[in-house]
């Protein structure tokens, strides 16, 4: 006989807490299974958070349940349940962003019968002169002897290994498609490739995190080219041997190809990654071969945090400081802070690793909370490269390489090597201007000027997106003396096309945004031949070029100009990252084009002494307590015109907060109006997390009931990273 329980569930609406709906049957849905239920005039899937008595007199009754079991393990429903406190966003929302979208939306959680490519018997035998006039069968073939065990579709895709040309194969009996369920067995032996060898300060750090026992969190502090990702390597071996998994999140999806390659070719064990670029059905098969323990590594960008282990034995974060680890949109949460409770909440250790380490987490390990493992040298005998600083000022007009420049990178070349070009700006130049009456071509939805991408003949904002063509006169004056102003990716590339005889390859989010396009240029970087990259901040971490022997850096001052407390610690780490890609293999070179040479910040990164940049900055932080000596919350709010943004926070700061909580504004954004918005907020400080919490409750209780919340967007970003 079935009887009626009243079920809390949590939705993916902006509203805090979970909702009551009834339903009728003998088996109540656990914790964390979905379900479909009303939601006004929507249906929407939510999972089950509990079943508690209702005081609410008419319940909607529960449409369908869609799952016996919990869709989610009860490991990660607490994660969930922590960062919706922490970060006081509704456990909905966090519940359903971790979900996959075909999850989302109410679909099986099965994994596709997907098939896989394997080259034959008969095609393992087949000789280059057989195929000799058909390139793409033999490098198809030759792709396929790479990898025995079978290559997906998408895979195959990303490859670049055409479909019809595997039609052709599978004709003539070379190759064949098999069910994943039918691949190949996972041999006991997890290594497939043998070690390397450690250095001594290598040595102790393996073996401090594989003598860890529970949870163990380990800030990896080693110089670029340090050999940090053997360190990660050598100490999965054992946890995988043990048959648990291993979580390595990494920053961006660019680097996500090179780091596969490598997990890969160490390990006999499935390798799978998550990120934003995988398609849905991919990214479910993915996620599921987490959860049931198919996947015996797990490689992702933030959003991977929150995907279900059935065996969890060891979390990595590398390049833990890169602010891509932080969400700026919906859900505000940082990566690397989850990465910490949940190895914490699994009982296993978690390293960070980075060559110039955020505030935060150094602080910590100067603490004594986290266990400071240091690689102070280059893993091969190649020291660092010292940077030499020069006078930008002195540049020739309309000319963004100094004479200096130039001359270094000619000579590179001509020896056979790489130069990497970095500035941190896309397009051909950041303005343009009339120089007859001074107009500059500004966006008219943000407080930005728009720039000039000469390959597709428009001017662009960067914030918003927006585009317009390039005025042939002065919308101001009529006047036709037109010109651009500063300098990007696409006009570096240009200049240095015309004045050295080696490739220029450009690396930046414009030139790598067809599939396939970035593990091209790097595929391409990595044969060695001489070439001169120019590039923005994509090719700052992660990547290994053997041959790159010099490195120019261009525009780097405002960083440490910054009005944002942060700027001088994220520019010094852009800084030392870019350096890094110098001299791994062989002498190397860094030249620094700056309009500050005298700026004593500037001068501590440029030494390349980060843990003394780093004292100086702390020291900063600790007179006016910022963090990681003090908290901080900010509210923002956006409207379409100034004055509403201002009023909404106007009345939020008038409400008592608790002792100790300061509270800064409301005032305007640094970038006043952006998309079309303007842009006000309020910032909370307080030496305690506690009290801060607190005034947050307060402030949102409050939000919420106040009539204009309805009349412009507003959200909350605990432990901000953008101020501006």
């Amino acid at each position: 006989m079935s009887a009626t329980t009243t079920l809390q569930i949590a939705l993916p609406v902006p509203l805090p807490g979970c909702f009551d709906y009834l339903y009728q049957g003998t088996a109540v849905p656990p914790r964390g299974a979905r379900v479909k239920v009303p939601f006004g005039r929507r249906t929407l899937i939510g999972l089950v958070h509990g079943s508690e008595p209702s005081t609410y007199p008419k319940l909607k009754p529960v449409q369908a349940v869609i799952d016996d079991a919990p869709i989610l393990p009860d490991e990660l429903y607490q994660l969930c349940e922590r960062a919706a406190r922490y970060y006081h966003h509704p456990l909905g929302e966090v519940l359903n962003y971790a979900l996959p979208t075909l999850l989302r939306q109410g679909g099986e959680a099965q994994a596709s019968q997907e098939k896989r490519w394997r080259i034959t018997d008969r095609g393992f035998h087949v000789s280059d002169e057989q195929v000799s006039r058909a390139p793409r069968q033999r490098q198809a073939l030759q792709t396929l002897r790479e990898h025995p065990k079978g290559l997906t579709g998408a895979m195959l895709t990303a490859l670049e290994v055409p479909a019809a040309t595997l039609a052709s194969l599978r004709d003539k009996g070379w190759a064949e498609q098999i069910l994943l369920d039918d691949a190949p067995a996972i041999p006991r032996e997890v290594l497939a490739q043998a070690p390397l060898p450690a250095n001594p300060q290598q040595h102790q750090a393996i073996h401090a995190i594989q003598d860890a026992q529970g949870f163990q969190p380990f800030l990896l502090d080693g110089v670029t080219g340090s050999g940090k990702t053997e360190v990660y390597l050598q100490a999965m071996a054992p946890v995988l041997a043990a048959g648990k998994q291993v979580l390595v999140l990494v920053p961006e999806i660019g680097l996500t190809p090179q780091t596969v390659q490598r997990f890969r070719q160490r390990f006999s064990v499935p390798v799978v990654t998550l990120h934003s670029g995988l398609g849905d059905r991919e990214r479910l098969d993915n996620w599921l071969a987490a959860r049931d323990g198919k996947a015996r590594i797990l490689i992702g960008t933030r959003s991977a945090i929150f995907t279900p282990l059935a065996n969890p034995g060891l979390i990595i974060v590398d390049e833990a400081h890169d602010t891509s680890l932080k969400q700026q949109d919906g859900l505000r949460f940082h990566a690397r802070d989850l990465a910490t409770w949940r190895a914490q909440q699994c009982d296993i250790p978690v390293v960070l690793g980075s060559a110039t380490p955020a505030l935060e987490s150094l602080q910590l390990a100067r603490e004594g909370r986290f266990h400071w493992l240091k690689l102070s040298k280059r893993a091969t005998d190649q020291g660092r490269p010292p940077i030499e600083t020069l006078d930008a000022t002195l540049a020739p007009p309309g000319q963004p390489l100094l004479p200096q420049s130039l001359q270094a990178l000619k000579q590179c070349v001509s020896e056979g090597r790489q130069a990497l070009v970095f500035i941190n700006r896309r397009g051909y130049a950041p303005m343009i201007l009339c120089q007859d009456c001074g107009w500059q071509a500004e966006c008219q939805r943000c407080d930005s000027f728009l720039t000039w991408h000469r390959s597709e003949g428009s001017l662009r904002c960067h914030h918003c997106d927006s585009r317009q063509r390039v005025p042939t006169r002065c919308p101001k004056c009529g006047s036709s003396h037109i010109q651009e102003a500063g300098s990007g990716t696409e006009k570096l590339t240009e200049l240095l096309e015309q004045a050295l005889p080696v490739p220029v390859i450009r690396i930046d989010r414009d030139a790598t945004r067809r599939k396939g396009s970035l593990d091209a240029h790097l595929a391409r970087i990595q044969k060695g031949e001489p070439a001169v990259l120019v590039g923005t901040q994509m090719l700052a971490k992660g990547h290994h070029f053997p041959r790159l022997s010099l490195v120019v850096i261009l525009d780097m001052d405002a960083g440490f100009l910054s009005a944002d407390f942060r700027g001088p610690e994220q520019a010094a780490q852009l800084l030392l990252q870019v350096a890094g890609r110098s001299g791994r293999e062989d002498h190397g070179r860094v030249l620094l084009q700056t309009r500050h040479p005298d700026h004593q910040l500037l001068q501590l990164a440029a030494s390349g002494d980060y843990p003394a940049l780093a004292s100086a900055l702390l020291e900063e932080r600790k007179l006016a307590a910022l963090p990681p000596f003090g908290h901080l919350a900010l509210f923002r709010c956006e409207a379409m015109n100034l004055g509403k943004a201002m009023e909404f926070l106007q009345q939020l700061s008038g409400i008592p907060l608790p002792p100790g909580v300061q509270l800064l504004g409301p005032v305007p954004a640094p970038m006043e109006k952006r998309a079309g918005r303007y842009r006000t907020q309020l910032l909370l400080q307080s030496d305690r997390r506690a009290p801060l919490h607190q005034a947050i409750e307060a402030l949102l209780e409050t939000a919420r009931s106040l009539p204009q919340a309805r009349q412009c967007r507003w959200h909350l970003d605990v432990d901000p990273i953008d101020m501006l």
